[in-house]
């Protein structure tokens, strides 16, 4: 049984998952938030610590790409393979409105010919780069993945991740977990399921309901609480360090601090790293007991040293739900 941690737009990046691979285990697989416009060849977006080898395990770690552009995936994927990467994601799940309208993200699932076309071209040059994608059941309706399954099929993918909600729900409702149980005999890609994984207790009901599928996308969930791989794993979420057992709530204050303070570095000092913290406190409220005065605190704060006193009020005063 694998687990991997889905990308997020402003919270995933590389100062995140080295932070997080130094206090929390359970996560097999890391893929780095979607990379756009990649006008040339080596272009300079691409050469930047987020995917630099050197600051990422290239092990575990999966680039994503988000584009409609046959040759704008193959500039990608060459770059990627230069530096050591051995596959690529194409996300055809994003939902928001900005993207989706441009027939990007889940906006493509309506164009099952489009889709056809650009694979085509894609694995037409590939060469032994894998290839994997993934998106949803469809953008308006979750009967588009109906037509988009064949093309799929047609192709070697490594992997095909299904988040089983469409595109116009965002994330709201419920993930519709048996449509995705009906599909799995239909897809020939080794299949990875996403969506509403948010406790021990939920990825037991879900596992159980789409077995024989093994590999499993965590995302919201682990972000509110970043002990659930290891939850899910069985693993004891105590660690000994020079022999002293520091507890649940010690472990979370320290990986706060250490990525604040790795996200500070690489701000040169910059108010901006408030940004990026505050969108991460959006989920990780849910950890404390009183997860909106925790909100509260950190959503009105416009200073660093602001935010410092914030976390250690937030960790003194309330505990933690985990």
């Amino acid at each position: 049984m694998k687990l991997s941690l889905g990308p997020f737009q402003g919270i995933t990046d590389a100062p995140f998952r080295n932070v997080f691979k130094q206090h929390f285990g359970g996560i097999d697989k890391f893929y780095t938030p979607f990379f756009t416009g990649i006008q040339k060849d080596h272009a300079k977006n691409l050469q930047v610590e987020e995917i630099d080898p050197t600051c990422n395990d290239v092990e575990t770690l999966t680039p994503q790409i988000l584009s409609t552009d046959a040759e704008e995936i193959l500039r990608f994927a060459k770059q990627c393979k230069e530096l050591g990467y051995k596959e690529i994601n194409l996300n055809m799940g994003c939902p928001f409105p900005r993207v989706a309208n441009k027939k990007r993200g889940c906006g493509l699932l309506p164009y099952p010919d489009m889709v056809g076309a650009m694979f085509e071209r894609v694995f037409e040059r590939i060469d032994d780069m894998k290839f994997s994608v993934k998106c949803r059941l469809g953008y308006y309706s979750p009967h588009e993945i109906e037509a988009i399954i064949p093309i799929f099929n047609r192709f070697p993918l490594s992997e095909l991740i299904i988040h089983p909600r469409i595109g116009k729900q965002l994330y709201k409702g419920e993930a519709d977990v048996e449509r995705f149980k009906a599909l799995i005999p239909y897809i020939n890609a080794p299949l990875v399921y996403n969506g509403d994984i948010v406790s021990v207790e939920s990825f037991g009901r879900i596992r159980e309901a789409v077995q024989p599928v093994d590999q499993f996308m965590l995302g919201r969930g682990l972000l509110a609480n970043p002990f659930l791989a290891e939850e899910i794993k069985g693993s004891d979420c105590f660690v000994t360090r020079d022999d002293v057992t520091i507890n649940k709530t010690n472990r979370l204050h320290h990986y706060v601090i250490d990525l604040y303070e790795d996200r500070l570095r690489h701000a040169g000092g910059s108010p901006k790293v408030l940004g990026r913290m505050k969108e991460l406190w959006s989920y990780l409220m849910n950890s404390f007991e009183s997860s909106q005065d925790a909100w509260r605190k950190i959503k009105k704060i416009n200073a660093l040293k602001e935010y410092e006193e914030a976390v250690e009020e937030i960790f003194k005063y309330n505990n933690l739900t985990l």
